[in-house]
């Protein structure tokens, strides 16, 4: 049990920043913090530690993608591009379309920032959202265990379409 104004608490930071992955207000953590600890934490304290993130999300944004990438899935959006390297989805067999456009990782994303917007429907500024988006990403991540149906044969067919792209 932490004492009141005792100033070491261990991981607090990332116990903040998980908590603030779940979708829990600045408010809901500091009133956490002080049930669980008996201290009290503001609202600024803890934009303050979840602040500390943001170096890591500018440098996740701006990223290089691997070229093993064949096809960018943005949340079931086809673009029409007038380019021969771009083509359109239903060039691929219904089993590589399925895994482009219904994959359960893609549904549990959705699903992660659809919990999010209803636990928090209004953020106090964009760099608000942003953290709980980044952080709500990682959380889902850690669900993503199940194998693709049908990987040989998707992946074979990606090899074909997109050669020399894909690791061996």
């Amino acid at each position: 049990m932490v004492k009141k104004r005792q100033k070491d608490i261990s991981d607090i930071d990332q116990k903040i920043i998980s908590m603030y992955a779940k979708g829990i207000t600045t408010r809901q953590i500091s009133d956490t913090l002080d049930d669980i600890y008996g201290f009290e934490a503001s609202e600024g304290f803890i934009s303050d530690v979840t602040d500390k993130i943001m170096p890591q999300i500018e440098d996740w944004q701006n990223r290089p993608l691997s070229e093993i990438y064949p096809v960018l899935y943005i949340d079931a959006i086809h673009y029409s591009v007038q380019d021969n390297g771009v083509c359109p989805i239903f060039k691929f067999s219904t089993a590589v379309r399925k895994v482009i456009y219904t994959t359960n990782a893609i549904e549990s994303l959705n699903a992660t920032y659809r919990k999010l917007n209803r636990q928090r429907s209004v953020f106090p500024s964009d760099t608000a959202l942003l953290k709980a988006l980044y952080l709500s990403t990682f959380e889902a991540t850690r669900k993503w265990s199940m194998p693709i149906r049908n990987w040989g044969q998707v992946y074979g067919e990606l090899s074909i379409m997109y050669e020399g792209r894909l690791p061996e």
